[in-house]
C-alpha cells in the first residue's frame, strides 16, 4: 500500500538547498519530501492530498543541535536549578540547596547543576553548602560542567581531604591555607561523585549512578522540550554505555523522540577497535557519530589552554588532559579505525596541539572525507583556520557563551575576547562551520542561538566580537544543513529537498525579517518529524 501524500502549503519555505532557495509548499509521502515547489502547483499535482496550512508563517528545515548533551540536559531539568540570574551569589546557591534539603529525605543525594561563580562577589565552597545541610550529600555541577562543588559529608565519604593528590586532568580547588573548598575540575569530579561509569581522565566525569528508569524519563523530559523548541536531530556530545543504554531503552519502551546522533567517549576506543566497529553506524533515529575527545578545559571555568595566560591578573594557565603526543597517538589510532573524531578544544595553544594530531594522522593513514571536528573552538588564530580549512576540519561553535559568560570574557581576555567564536573569519577561510549549544551548558533553543550568532552582545548589554558576526541566513544553514554535514547527514537531513526527510521546522514569525535581537523571542509554531506532527500545529 502506498503511503497518502501530506501537502504543507502556504507558507514561506526556506530550504536551506545550495542556492538557498525559497518555495511554498511542501509535499510529504510517509517520511521523505516528495515535491517542493508553490502552492497551486503542488495543490494541481496532489488533488487528494492532505492539506495542512503553514499559515503563512517562516518554514526551515528541522533544527539540527550538532553539539548537545540530550540525556544529561533532561536529567538537569530534574534536578535543583542553580544557574544565574536565580542564583547569583553563594547566599542564593545556599537557599536553594536548603529547600531543596527540607523536601529531600536524609541520606539521600541532592543534585543541581548550573552555578557559575563567575558572575558571584566570591567562590563558593563546600562550607557554604554544609550551612545549607549536612544531613545530605550534596553536588552542585557548574555551568560548564567541568566543575563540581560538593560539601564536606561528600568528601568525607570518597576519603579525599587536604592532603589528597590532584588527579591527571583535574585538580581540586584549595583556599589559601591549602583546605580542599570543595571544588573539583574536570577529572577530579570523579573522585568524589558516584559514578556509574569509569571514564580516567578522558573527560569530566557527569555520568552519576541513576536508574534506567530515571534516565529513561530524563530523555523524555527533554525530548518534549526540544521538539517545542523545533529541533529535530541532536548530537550527544559525549555517550558511555549508561547513555546507549538509556536511548536504547526508550526506543524499546516506545518512548523516543528526536533523532540522536551518539558520540562515544575516547575510553572506549579500545572497546569498539576489539569489534570492528567504527561510527556512522545504526539507523537515522540512533546512530553512532563522531568519538569524542578532550585535549584542554573549558574557556568557562578557566581551564582552556592559550598560548598567553589569561585572567583578569593572569591567573589562568589552563589544563591539558592529555600531552601532545598521546593526543596525537590516540587521534592517529581513532582515525585509523575509521572514525571521525570531535575534540574538545578551547585555547590556541591546546588548537595547535590538535590540528597536529589530526594532520599526522591523515597523513599517516589518508581517507576520503573523514570531517574531523574542534568541538567549541573558543580562540583558532588566523594561521590555525587555514589549517583547518585544509584539512577539511569542521568548527562546532556555540555563540550562546557569548552572551552568557561575555562580560568575564571581556574581563579575562581582553583584545583576545573579540575574536572568540571567530565565525565570520571561519567562513571566509573556507572552513566549514555548525552551531550548536552544549546544552545543557546554555540554552537548547536553537533560535537563542542564531540570535547570539548574529548580536554578539554579552548578557551585561556589551557587544563582543561584533566583525565576527553572521547574516541570519548564514546563521540558520549552521544550524540546519551545516549541523547535518558535521554529522555525515546531509545527505538526508538538514534542508528541505526531494529525497530527504521531512524534517520541518515552522516559526511564528519572520527570523529574516525582524530585528535579529528579537529573533529568540519568536514562538516555534509546529515540529514535524518524518512526515509527522510532534509539536503544535493547526488546532
Amino acid at each position: 500500500m502506498i503511503d497518502p501524500v501530506r501537502l504543507f502549503h502556504s507558507g514561506s519555505v526556506y530550504t536551506a538547498d545550495a542556492r538557498g532557495t525559497w518555495s511554498e509548499a511542501i509535499a510529504v509521502r510517509g517520511d521523505r519530501i516528495l515535491d517542493v515547489g508553490a502552492t497551486a502547483d503542488l495543490q494541481a499535482r496532489f488533488p487528494e492530498a492532505e492539506l495542512i496550512s503553514f499559515g503563512g508563517r517562516t518554514v526551515v528545515p528541522g533544527f539540527i543541535d550538532a553539539h548537545n548533551h540530550y540525556l544529561a540536559t533532561g536529567e538537569g531539568l530534574g534536578s535543583v536549578n542553580t544557574r544565574y540570574p536565580a542564583v547569583a551569589s553563594p547566599e542564593d546557591l545556599v537557599a536553594a540547596v536548603r529547600k531543596a534539603a527540607a523536601a529531600t529525605p536524609p541520606g539521600e543525594w541532592i543534585h543541581g547543576f548550573g552555578f557559575d561563580h563567575g558572575k558571584f562577589d566570591r567562590p563558593p565552597t563546600r562550607w557554604d553548602l554544609d550551612r545549607a545541610t549536612t544531613e545530605h550529600p550534596v553536588a552542585i555541577r557548574h555551568v560548564s560542567g567541568h566543575y563540581s562543588l560538593v560539601n564536606s559529608r561528600v568528601l568525607e565519604a570518597a576519603g579525599v581531604d587536604d592532603t589528597t593528590a590532584d588527579p591527571k586532568g583535574g585538580a581540586f580547588i584549595r583556599d589559601e591555607h591549602g583546605r580542599n573548598t570543595g571544588l573539583c575540575m574536570d577529572a577530579a569530579c570523579e573522585l568524589v561523585e558516584p559514578v556509574a561509569v569509569d571514564i580516567g581522565s578522558h573527560g569530566p566525569n557527569f555520568h552519576v549512578e541513576a536508574s534506567l528508569d530515571d534516565l529513561v524519563a530524563a530523555i523524555g523530559r527533554a525530548g518534549g522540550a526540544y521538539f517545542a523548541a523545533g529541533l529535530t536531530t541532536v548530537c550527544d556530545a559525549q555517550v558511555t554505555e549508561r547513555e546507549l543504554a538509556a536511548y536504547r531503552e526508550a526506543r524499546r519502551r516506545g518512548e523516543w523522540w528526536l533523532r540522536v546522533v551518539c558520540m562515544p567517549l575516547s575510553h572506549q576506543l579500545d572497546e569498539y577497535g576489539s569489534i570492528g566497529l567504527a561510527g556512522p553506524f545504526g539507523d537515522d533515529h540512533l546512530w553512532l557519530g563522531p568519538m569524542k575527545f578532550y585535549m584542554d578545559g573549558s574557556l568557562i571555568g578557566g581551564t582552556a589552554v592559550f598560548e598567553e595566560p589569561y585572567g583578569e591578573h593572569g591567573e589562568f594557565s589552563g589544563l591539558l588532559y592529555w600531552e601532545p603526543d598521546e593526543m596525537s597517538q590516540m587521534i592517529g589510532d581513532a582515525h585509523r579505525r575509521g572514525w571521525q573524531v570531535g575534540i574538545h578544544t578551547q585555547g590556541d595553544r591546546a588548537i595547535d596541539a590538535v590540528l597536529d594530531a589530526i594532520e599526522a594522522a591523515m597523513e599517516a593513514n589518508p581517507r576520503p572525507d573523514p570531517r574531523h571536528r574542534i568541538e567549541h573552538c573558543g580562540y583558532p588564530r588566523p594561521d590555525q583556520l587555514e589549517r583547518m580549512a585544509r584539512l577539511g576540519v569542521i568548527a562546532i561553535n556555540q555563540p550562546n557563551y557569548l552572551h552568557d559568560q561575555g562580560d568575564e570574557f571581556l574581563a579575562r581576555l581582553g583584545d583576545r575576547a573579540q575574536r572568540l567564536i571567530p565565525m565570520r573569519d571561519e567562513i571566509e577561510k573556507g572552513v566549514a562551520i555548525a552551531l550548536s549549544s552544549d546544552a545543557d551548558v546554555t540554552s537548547f533553543n536553537p533560535l537563542e542561538t542564531i540570535t547570539n550568532a548574529v548580536v554578539r552582545r554579552t548578557i551585561g548589554g556589551r557587544d563582543i566580537g561584533a566583525a565576527q558576526a553572521l547574516t541570519v541566513e548564514e546563521a540558520i544553514r549552521a544550524h540546519t544543513i551545516g549541523a547535518a554535514y558535521a554529522i555525515h547527514a546531509d545527505d538526508r537531513l538538514g534542508s528541505i529537498e526531494v529525497g530527504k526527510y521531512a524534517d520541518i521546522t515552522v516559526i511564528d514569525g519572520d527570523p529574516f525579517a525582524v530585528d535579529p535581537v528579537e529573533i529568540r523571542h519568536l514562538p516555534i509554531w509546529m515540529t514535524v518529524l518524518g512526515g509527522e506532527i510532534v509539536h503544535g500545529g493547526p488546532a
